[in-house]
């Protein structure tokens, strides 16, 4: 970090280092660099660049002065040029051969998806250890019985393992359409000004290697492909793809992260983000455990749904065969979403393992807001029995109305002595059935054994791609 000029919040804050260091200047550079040893070992084979040229470029690859560069850049205004001006300086023998029949966009396009596909192979990876922890946590707590809420009123009970699983199939998914994205960032390939190879094929003239060639041996290098067609860049189409899955993501991991400010809140309680014995949640009230890790989330993805619409602007005015609106940007919104998918994917993570599960609160809520869930089983029973649906809703409602009267007063719910001693439930329905019936803990269905197939689904997925990867 320079604290001495602006720094972005994401060269040195969010995500991990290694992903820092894959989107700096310094190894930028240094791939720009390997493009062009690549390049000049596949015109070695036509017999344009000699192996002394070769070799001395290699052995200055690494030799990567920034300041120079910048420096000739400001004079002449172009990056990639200052770069080939500053290595050719440095590789005597071999300097003459940078760059060879080449334009910039087969260099930087090169680098560009060659280091979103690692970023995304890391974020990838990230996205596995998420749904590690989730399937843990699902498992763990399949049966833990908590009420449910629509509307961000009480409903239905569920089971907090259950919730949970509704958090990690949404994952799943985003997991599914990242694979789906990676395997469409493809490279322009090694094509010249507009795409068409016109000053390759006359490089290689007379000699028994072609265009075609060039590029396989080029890409290669990287594991990339390109598809049958360019212009002088790739589809800016690959970049929204990619911003816009990750956007996706960003989406699930928000909900995710603001239920759990909700039911963290006093009114709920049922659970909270972990907090460290030193940790200060205020700098005023020294009481407050704020939940800053998913309000951290939050925030940051917010973000990636801008990054996304900026690409989706780069594909749609990219006119032609390219115009340079989108550069400025993209040195912005590629890395930095990447750096903040893999932030907010972190944080989520530190979250599930460390989730602060209060029971009594849950066992509390539940037992306050449960018994309305089972009025709608009185009701059905009631009108299986010969009553009049129309007649028992309304008694249903007036007595449910009476309960959460009593509740705002501070009362303990009386819903079920209510309905039990009314003489037009009673007709129908047996007063300990009633009671029977509002007792929550039963009205839960299949959740649990769905949240641990779930939970189950995601090792089977993760350690399929484990194996494969071994």
């Amino acid at each position: 970090m320079n604290d001495k000029n602006y720094a972005s919040p994401f060269s040195w804050r969010y995500a991990r280092p290694s992903l820092r260091e894959l989107f700096s200047e310094r190894e930028r550079r240094k791939l720009w660099r390997a493009v062009w040893v690549a390049l000049a070992e596949a015109q070695q084979g036509a017999g344009l660049v000699s192996q002394a040229e070769v070799d001395d470029l290699r052995k200055h690859a690494d030799e990567i002065d920034l300041e120079s560069a910048l420096a000739i850049e400001r004079e002449i205004g172009h990056d990639l040029m200052a770069e080939i001006r500053v290595y050719a300086r440095q590789a005597t023998v071999g300097g003459g051969k940078i760059h060879l029949g080449a334009t910039s966009m087969d260099v930087e396009d090169t680098v560009e998806m060659f280091r979103m596909r690692l970023a995304l192979d890391q974020v990838g990876a990230a996205l596995d250890d998420l749904l590690r922890a989730f399937a843990v946590q699902i498992d763990r707590r399949a049966d833990l019985i908590c009420m449910g809420y629509t509307h961000l009123q009480p409903a239905e009970p569920t089971t907090l393992g259950y919730r949970l699983a509704v958090y990690a199939q949404d994952l799943l998914i985003d997991r599914a359409m990242l694979l789906a994205a990676r395997e469409q960032l493809t490279a322009k390939g090694i094509r010249g000004a507009v795409g068409t190879s016109a000053s390759y094929a006359r490089l290689f003239d007379g000699t028994t290697r072609t265009p075609q060639d060039q590029e396989n041996d080029v890409l290669g290098r990287f594991g990339l492909t390109a598809r049958d067609v360019a212009t002088q860049t790739y589809p800016r189409k690959l970049d929204y793809l990619l911003l816009s899955t990750l956007a996706g993501m960003g989406a699930s991991l928000s909900k995710f992260a603001f239920d759990v400010r909700v039911l963290a809140s006093p009114g709920f309680g049922d659970i909270a983000e972990p907090f460290g014995a030193k940790q200060v949640g205020s700098s005023a009230m020294p009481f407050k455990r704020n939940p800053v890790m998913a309000e951290r989330i939050d925030s940051l993805a917010r973000l990636l749904p801008a990054y996304a619409d900026v690409a989706w602007q780069n594909a749609a005015t990219n006119l032609l065969e390219r115009t340079l609106d989108d550069s400025a940007n993209r040195r912005t919104i590629l890395p930095e979403a990447l750096l903040c998918c893999d932030e907010i994917l972190s944080l989520a993570k530190k979250l599930v393992e460390g989730l602060r599960v209060d029971e009594r609160r849950i066992a509390e809520n539940l037992r306050t807001y449960g018994p309305f869930a089972g009025t709608e089983a009185i009701l059905m029973e009631a009108a299986k029995r010969g009553g009049d649906r129309q007649e028992l809703h309304e008694v249903i409602r007036e007595s449910a109305m009476r309960a959460y009267d009593a509740l705002a007063a501070g009362d303990s719910n009386p819903l079920a002595t209510l309905l039990a001693d009314d003489e037009r439930i009673a007709r129908w329905v047996d007063p300990a059935e009633v009671r029977e019936w509002l007792d929550p803990t039963g009205h839960v269905g299949d959740a649990p054994q769905r949240a641990r197939r779930l939970a189950q689904r995601i090792r089977d997925t993760v350690e399929t791609v484990e194996k494969n990867d071994a």
